[in-house]
């Protein structure tokens, strides 16, 4: 935990109702303020105890408050500083150990994910078992989406008509398993933009989860085995079309200590820089938009994606109230905080609900598989989709 990046917080109180566990809550020791409280006390001296774990636990890094602090306070960096050193320093109970270790040695790893493929559909059937087990088990269980069929992804997707750039695809650990068909529009939209796509084989986790949740050597071990991919492959950008894993690898410098031979661009900041060429159809729906944390309040990409759909001749866009506010996904944030995030993907569906569009889009999986669960919870079952789905549908003048 660095101090100076602690003295930078002079108690002000903005962050406070940016905050989801503060407004759950109201304890000031679960508002980033009070975090950075307990940051300094154990800066000054005071271990690690398990009621300050839990306060920091607690926290969803959603970034809100950064985005909120009119003075510059890098709490992301603190949060995930701090992160390590608990996970360095506290004891946890077996049970959280054990249901930290399944997550850990599972999520990160495709070829793990991609066992579970043929039981997702039991998945529903066995939360309530689960949940009497341990309730992140449950939870974990209950937001298991409807899998689509495997689609492998060629090593190159060509660019469509006169060729305007190379880039590198990130197709990611629970993206690329649990919902390939979001890669594939990728690379579709990509190409009918004039782009070859390099798809490296056997990628793995960027290693966003892990860096986090403090977990930083199999953080830097992922990512190092990403950047060797990518620089291997020689591409000068990578896109990336989860908002977790884009936030996590625009700060690889930091983590391994070196700039990679790449830049990192999310796909709609890509897609927005670069400018359309392919011709939109009209796609008549009223669309939902939800701000991913990782993508609005960790990279500051709030217009490009709005700007990508109302690109689409028919297509109403809706915005939801409380839009800053997180869903409660937040990496495994659902799992290892079951209530605490349930409680947030309720607002959340219920913000969801009052716009009555028919389908929501979000540009990161956690927040799809969380807030479709919560939608389903209040019996408002709706679809969802990816920017990149909807983008490829007008494109390619299919129906979604």
């Amino acid at each position: 935990m660095d101090p100076e990046l602690i003295n930078d917080c002079v108690h002000c109180g903005f962050c406070l109702p940016t905050c989801p566990t503060y407004a759950l809550w109201g304890e000031e020791m679960d508002s980033p303020r009070g975090r950075i409280h307990l940051m300094k006390q154990h800066v000054e001296g005071t271990p690690i105890t398990p009621e300050m774990a839990g306060h920091f636990d607690a926290c969803l890094g959603c970034m809100a408050c950064v985005t909120a602090c009119p003075s510059g306070v890098q709490y992301d960096r603190l949060i995930e500083q701090t992160r390590v050193v608990v996970e360095r320093e506290h004891v946890r109970e077996p049970e959280d150990r054990a249901v930290r270790g399944i997550v850990f040695s599972l999520f990160p790893y495709p070829r793990r994910l991609r066992l579970l493929r043929p039981t997702m559909w039991l998945a529903g059937r066995m939360a309530p078992f689960l949940a009497r087990v341990h309730p992140g088990l449950g939870s974990m269980a209950g937001l298991a989406p409807r899998v689509e069929h495997r689609q492998r992804m060629p090593r190159v997707v060509r660019a469509r008509g006169e060729r305007r750039a190379v880039v590198g695809m990130l197709t990611g650990c629970v993206q690329g398993e649990f919902f390939p068909q979001v890669n594939a529009a990728t690379a579709r939209v990509l190409a009918l933009e004039g782009c070859d796509v390099v798809i490296p084989r056997g990628q793995g986790c960027c290693g966003a989860l892990s860096v986090h949740s403090g977990r930083a050597e199999q953080a830097r071990r992922l990512a190092r085995r990403t950047v060797r991919m990518f620089e291997k492959a020689g591409v000068d950008t990578v896109v990336v079309n989860a908002a977790g894993c884009g936030s996590s690898m625009k700060e690889y410098a930091e983590l391994l200590g070196r700039e990679p031979r790449f830049k990192v661009a999310d796909l709609s900041e890509y897609l927005a820089e670069l400018g359309p060429v392919a011709k939109r159809h009209p796609l008549p729906l009223t669309v939902a938009y939800h701000d991913a944390c990782h993508l609005a309040h960790a990279q500051g990409i709030r217009d490009q994606p709005r700007e990508l759909l109302r690109g689409i001749p028919d297509l109403e866009l809706r915005e939801i109230p409380e839009s800053a506010v997180c869903c409660g996904s937040a990496g495994t944030y659902n799992i290892l905080q079951p209530q605490a995030a349930q409680d947030l993907g309720d607002r959340k569906a219920r913000a969801v609900g009052t716009t009555g569009a028919g389908l929501l889009v979000s540009a990161n999986p956690g927040c799809t598989m969380q807030i479709a669960a919560a939608m389903r919870r209040a019996g408002e079952d709706i679809r969802v989709a990816h920017t990149a789905e909807v983008l490829d549908a007008s494109l390619r003048g299919v129906r979604l």
